[in-house]
């Protein structure tokens, strides 16, 4: 069986290892990726080879170990970033090019780097809805949106790294309570994905729902998701004492990356400013250097302050704070 399993994982998406070539494993959809990868291969002749991992890419680089072909992984969410680092199988990139990463947005220990933001908002309806009627997370769990709330299930990373936020601010305590509230307020069992929700506020089963920022310019591309994301406009809610939560894509260099110098380049030019307008304008995410702006479509959303906790933090916090949405049975 461990050999089955062991050939399942190293079988049929292996990457070569080739001199100047750079071997990724990405969470993310390699189309997402390739207006970077073409970028950076057509300044440094470097051939990048990504490999979809979908799920199960710890387990992967763990039974790889040292003979793992991954340079690189790119992935999305601090939760899953942390998850990596706490696998044992990155290494700590020290370089002065990464340092146009904000310390908020990159691991204390230099295991991994956000490359883009997106923040954790409220999709409220424009019917329904008044401005300035949300204006908090933790007005989220007053009475007052019983039967009004959607959202995906609170189990997945991108809830978990909120919730993880809402226990850096304020404790246990409290935030078993606010989780309490907000299921209280729910018009629906959790379940789907954020644009999911939007729909479900189109169709008036709810008023409100969580979501990230970037998906509101996917819906705006597709023929029949514009019609949701014309019925809701983007709020920034904040902590009460801090800023909106925001949360990365980022990148780390593996344990084993047989590719080094080739890996490092890319690393630094994922954080170049040619790299982060790419980012901006496809992907509609907030680019990590402060030296490029937003695209217009992502600057039409409004401004916002971001919440200064650092991710490292929220990252250590993300088994409790799962924990906690556990025992609320949030999702039940």
């Amino acid at each position: 069986m461990r050999s089955l399993i062991l050939a399942s994982l190293m079988g049929a998406t292996a990457l070569p290892v080739l001199a100047q070539e750079v071997n990724v494993y990405s969470h993310r959809q390699p189309e997402l990726l390739q207006p970077l990868i073409d970028a950076f291969t057509a300044e440094t002749g470097i051939k990048v080879n990504v490999a979809f991992v979908d799920k199960g890419m710890v387990e992967r680089l763990k039974a790889e170990g040292d003979r793992s072909p991954a340079d690189l992984v790119m992935t999305v969410d601090v939760a899953r970033l942390g998850e990596v680092k706490d696998a044992g199988v990155t290494q700590a990139v020290t370089d002065e090019a990464l340092t146009v990463v904000p310390e908020g947005l990159r691991d204390a220990d230099n295991q991994w780097f956000g490359l883009t933001t997106r923040a954790r908002i409220v999709y409220a309806s424009k019917e329904r809805v008044a401005d300035g009627e949300v204006t908090t997370y933790e007005d989220l769990a007053d009475p007052k949106w019983k039967g009004r709330i959607c959202t995906r299930p609170f189990t997945h990373d991108y809830n978990v790294a909120l919730t993880a936020a809402f226990l850096k601010h304020h404790g246990a305590e409290e935030t078993k309570a606010w989780l309490e509230g907000v299921k209280a307020n729910l018009a629906k069992k959790p379940e789907g994905g954020d644009r999911d929700q939007v729909k479900s506020i189109w169709a008036g089963e709810c008023d409100i729902s969580l979501g990230n920022t970037y998906y509101m310019g996917a819906m705006l591309k597709d023929d029949e998701q514009k019609q949701w994301a014309e019925s809701v406009r983007i709020v920034f809610p904040t902590f009460a004492e801090g800023g909106t939560h925001v949360n990365v894509s980022g990148v780390a260099m593996t344990s084993s990356a047989p590719n080094k110098e080739a890996a490092q380049k890319l690393m630094d030019f994922l954080v170049s400013d040619e790299a982060q307008k790419i980012y901006a304008e496809t992907n509609n995410e907030f680019p990590v250097s402060d030296h490029v702006e937003r695209s217009e479509l992502v600057a039409s959303w409004g401004d916002f302050t971001a919440d200064a906790t650092p991710l490292s933090e929220i990252s250590a916090l993300r088994p409790e704070a799962l924990k906690l949405i556990e025992e609320v049975n949030f999702d039940g």
